[in-house]
């Protein structure tokens, strides 16, 4: 096993790269890649959870949190391909069949919300080591969809006042994936800490395929050590009424929460930028404050300089 400590998810990515590059080539499905085996990531501070690594990566900022409401309200609805339009090549008739959201808030057809069970165990018994969401379904995964999860679920341990999380992953994209699932499982393991109570532990995140393809080679190569990152806002919100607070956060209203107001602001800027309204999406951006706000702007900026690109071939 190979351990990795970090900060910041930024400074955790860095290592990950340095260390995936020098990987064994293998190929699945005849993709180049590099592959380390039996990675684990250890972050100390888990709400440093935006990965800003510009220029060599710039995260989509928007996507980062919509993907995490979108997951966190159990939905597989169409409306997150408005963030990222990828994904469609992954759904089958239009709906992602790995969606990890109605799994985790609506197993078995809608007969058990994980989350909420979670919660009750840890209220009932803070010494327990049965607390956890399940994410993959041999019965289903095995039915031939395009979207099989690469997370197999997420385990929480109350130690002394302080709740720890781990996630583990049957296989993780470095370059495309980690960063964006490390926003969504770091944000639930602080409202869980929240709705406990508790202080926020360390997050632990295992890997059995950490890998990185051939097409992100000469990117990665430029990725450099970076700064300790900033934490963002705290979310730590009462869990009655938390899934109206992501309807209103979606529809980019004010909750009367700041770190969950400016991730509202971001989903509102980046509709904006696809509408055209690019002026008033960068006053948005432009107010955001913290990691969320630079982030986004990085994103903008690499958006246009995309755009140049292909207006000048």
């Amino acid at each position: 096993m190979t351990i990795l400590t970090g900060d910041s998810v930024t400074e955790l990515f860095a290592s990950a790269v340095t260390l995936t590059m020098r990987g064994q080539q293998v190929s699945p499905r005849g993709m180049a890649t590099r592959e380390v085996l039996d990675v684990h990531m250890v972050l100390t501070r888990p709400r440093a959870r935006l990965l800003l690594a510009p220029p060599a990566r710039v995260l989509n900022t928007a996507f980062a949190v919509a993907e995490t409401v979108w997951i966190l309200s159990g939905s597989d609805d169409q409306w997150i391909y408005g963030f990222n339009g990828q994904l469609r090549q992954y759904a089958d008739d239009g709906v992602l069949r790995g969606a990890y959201g109605p799994r985790m808030r609506r197993w078995g057809d809608g007969q058990v919300d994980q989350l909420a069970q979670v919660l009750a165990l840890l209220k009932a018994d803070p010494d327990s080591r049965r607390a956890l969401i399940q994410l993959y379904d041999p019965a289903r995964d095995a039915a031939g969809h395009r979207d099989v999860p690469c997370t197999l679920g997420f385990r929480f341990h109350l130690r002394q006042g302080r709740l720890h999380m781990s996630t583990t992953m049957r296989s993780q994209d470095l370059w495309t994936g980690m960063p964006y699932d490390l926003f969504f499982t770091t944000t639930l393991h602080e409202l869980m800490a929240g709705w406990l109570g508790v202080e926020l532990g360390d997050y632990r995140h295992h890997v059995d395929s950490l890998h990185l393809y051939e097409r992100d080679f000469e990117r990665a190569e430029s990725v450099t050590a970076t700064e300790p990152g900033e934490e963002l806002p705290e979310l730590t919100v009462p869990w009655e009424g938390f899934d109206a607070l992501l309807a209103a956060v979606r529809a980019g209203t004010t909750t009367g929460y700041p770190g969950w107001d400016a991730m509202a602001e971001v989903l509102s800027s980046y509709r904006l930028w696809k509408t055209g309204e690019r002026d008033t999406a960068q006053d948005i951006a432009d107010r955001v404050r913290g990691p969320l706000g630079q982030g986004l702007r990085e994103w903008y900026r690499e958006l246009r300089v995309r755009s140049w690109l292909r207006a000048a071939q």
